[in-house]
């Protein structure tokens, strides 16, 4: 019941003006800190898990947990397997009751990727699954997935009006710009190739590589047809960077139930300024 798909929490975001977040958890503590913020702020919510993620925390218990903290929240959201390759891959964790996938078929031809994510689309929408699919590829390395700059490619608007109505995709990513990680120099998007997309298709887009971005650039890219924004490193940073602070003051921690909360806490300011850039709270 609280384990829904993201097609209609972003075709109400593309009617709307806004954008959905989509944080990439890891374990616990991440999980209860975007559902708490999102219940929180009553914000509208994906939880995203690459399958690096997903491998090391177990699909069963990442779905076990979300359930859970929905339930106990009443707050309704999305588990999205983001950059997943494998058909089989999904399938499998579709049947767990995941029903919010991307298939990432970015790195084959494009008629290859037209077929990939064709196929997969095909058998998510029999169990009312929304479907993701990346067009142009993201500089720069998110878990496993690691992409060299020389190899980045930005979204084609024509190319994108024929991929959405040869593969029947829920949304779609493109390549504007951004990059997985940080930025060492502020990016330049292509806000003028966003505009020549959004004029070519009609379902909603999905900004990757999100963290570090100005908040204006985002609001921009919102103001454009975004409908979906990805946040991760920014989110482990945070974490990461708090919990090695508390543990270097207090050399006698040993209790993650005390040094884990100034961690939490971090990332929760991360994502309460996310859910303010993307103009959704009190949109659920």
């Amino acid at each position: 019941m609280f384990i829904i798909s993201s097609k209609m929490m972003l075709k109400k975001a593309q009617r709307e003006g806004y954008a959905v977040p989509a944080f990439n958890i890891h374990n616990l503590e991440t999980l209860q800190v975007v559902v708490e913020t999102a219940a929180e702020l009553r914000s509208p919510l994906i939880v995203a898990g690459t399958p690096g993620t997903f491998s090391y925390a177990g699909v069963g218990n990442i779905v076990a947990i979300a359930s859970e903290l929905a339930r106990c929240w009443n707050h309704p959201l999305a588990i999205h397997l983001d950059h997943h390759e494998s058909a089989t891959d999904i399938e499998e964790k579709v049947a767990t009751g995941i029903r919010s996938v991307m298939i990432d078929g970015s790195h084959l031809p494009f008629v290859d990727n037209i077929a990939l994510v064709k196929h997969v689309t095909d058998y998510c929408h029999r169990y009312d699954v929304s479907v993701e699919a990346e067009l142009g590829r993201l500089g720069g390395q998110e878990d496993d997935l690691i992409v060299d700059g020389k190899d980045a490619l930005y979204t084609h608007p024509e190319q994108a009006r024929e991929f959405v109505e040869k593969t029947g995709i829920d949304s779609l990513a493109v390549a504007i710009g951004t990059a997985h990680g940080l930025y060492s120099t502020e990016p330049k998007l292509d806000f003028e190739r966003l505009t020549e997309i959004r004029q070519s298709v009609d379902i909603p887009l999905v900004l990757h590589g999100a963290s570090g971005l100005p908040a204006h650039d985002i609001k921009r890219a919102i103001s454009l047809g975004i409908c979906k924004v990805n946040v991760a490193t920014e989110l482990k940073i945070a974490f990461s960077g708090a919990l090695k602070t508390y543990l270097s003051t207090h050399t006698n921690a040993n209790d993650p139930r005390h040094y884990m909360m100034p961690a939490k806490a971090a990332m929760k300011e991360v994502v309460r300024k996310v859910i303010a850039d993307c103009g959704c709270e009190g949109k659920l």
